[in-house]
Formats: C-alpha cells, structure tokens, sequence
C-alpha cells in the first residue's frame, strides 16, 4: 500500500489532498480524498474512487457528484516509433479528450491534444538537451498562439522551469523536486501586460508513504 499527501498553500486558498493505492496484482486500487471530506466533519465530499492498470486505463469516481471519469491508454508503432495514445472521457460534462506522443528518440517527442467538438488542440514539440535541459515550444489552435517553456535539472533531483503564454502574456517561474519519499513545488507567476507586475506566489509539497 502507499499513501500520498500533498498540501498546496497560496495568498487565496490552501488546500490539501490525500490518497491511499492498494494493488491487486496488476490493478491499483486508489481512495483519495481532499479538505472538505473532513473539515466540518466526515462526509462523502471531495472522495474520489479509482481503478487502475498502468499503461492501460483508469477509472476515476467521483463520489458526491456521482460522476465517473475514463481513461484508455495504448502504444503503437509508427514507423518503428512508439505512438502513445491517451482517450479521456468525463461523463459528467460529456466531455472527450484526444491525446496522442510520438517518440523519436530519448531527446526529441511531438505531441497533441485534441478536445473533441472544440477547436481547442494544441500541439508541442519537446527536445531534451544532453538529458538535462528541456525545451518546449507549443501552438495552441483554439487561442491562435504560442507557448513557450524551458526546463533544467539542477541538483540531483531539482527543476527550474520558466513557462511563457504570448496570448495573456503570462510568465510563470517554478522550483520543483520529485522524490521517493517527498517533493514539492514552488511557483511564481506574473501578468507582464499589467502595469504593477506583482507576483503571485504558491507552494506545493508532497510525501509518500509505502505501508
């Protein structure tokens, strides 16, 4: 069993999450469950069920608004190039997400995401530089525009990752850490088309739990 809690804390709103995953031989079973489950004492709000086998599919309930979530994943071969696809489907809004990565090879990756009945697609390229630097140029069809962003390993297990939308102008900086047994996030974005460019701060950290 593992248990994961993740606790996000900004000037607005705090928030936190919790989940427990059991597997049953290739399957995950997974209950997660957020602040208002507790807070003004035990209720079904913010539980989510899940059923899971990696690399195959998930399916996410949710509980208080009886909605359920699916999730279909394969791999093919395109001219001898894993093609990983991804079909997202949300009952409750009836809801449909395409999403489709070609690998090239360890250091070069085209990937798109497509909202079925929108004209919301996007499509990214990802180059990842000696293993450690990472550039991600993206189009976004729906709004007409690019977005930019640039990661770097630093430290072992550290990211630092600027993010650029040239439709709202909007600079996003992160610090992030991924590990077995902790991580966290540190974000920073600003609105560059205001006049007083005030960032606006938030904090994420994450601990895991085998049992």
């Amino acid at each position: 069993m593992k248990a994961t809690l993740k606790g996000r804390y900004d000037p607005d709103k705090s928030s936190s999450v919790a989940s427990l995953a059991a597997g049953i031989g290739d399957v995950k079973l997974r209950a997660t469950v957020t602040d208002a489950t507790v807070v003004k004492g035990p209720s079904l709000n913010g539980l989510t069920l899940a059923l899971e086998k990696p690399g195959f599919f998930i399916i996410d309930y949710d509980v208080p608004k009886k909605d359920v979530r699916f999730q279909f994943m394969n791999t093919i071969r395109v001219a001898e190039k894993p093609l990983n696809l991804t079909y997202i489907h949300s009952r409750g809004d009836n809801r449909t997400i395409l999403d489709g990565a070609l690998v090239f090879d360890s250091a070069n990756k085209v990937s798109a995401n497509y909202m079925v009945g929108t004209g919301n697609c996007k499509v990214k390229y990802t180059y990842t530089h000696g293993g450690v630097t990472t550039f991600e140029p993206c189009y976004d069809f729906g709004k007409n525009s690019w977005d930019f962003s640039i990661a770097r390993k630093v430290y072992g297990d550290d990211v630092f990752k600027a993010i650029y939308q040239t439709s709202n102008q909007h600079l996003g900086l992160e610090w992030s850490r991924n590990s077995m047994l902790n991580g966290f996030k540190i974000s920073a974005s600003f609105n560059l088309s205001e006049e007083s460019i005030v960032p606006k701060l938030s904090a994420e950290t994450t601990w895991n739990l085998e049992m």
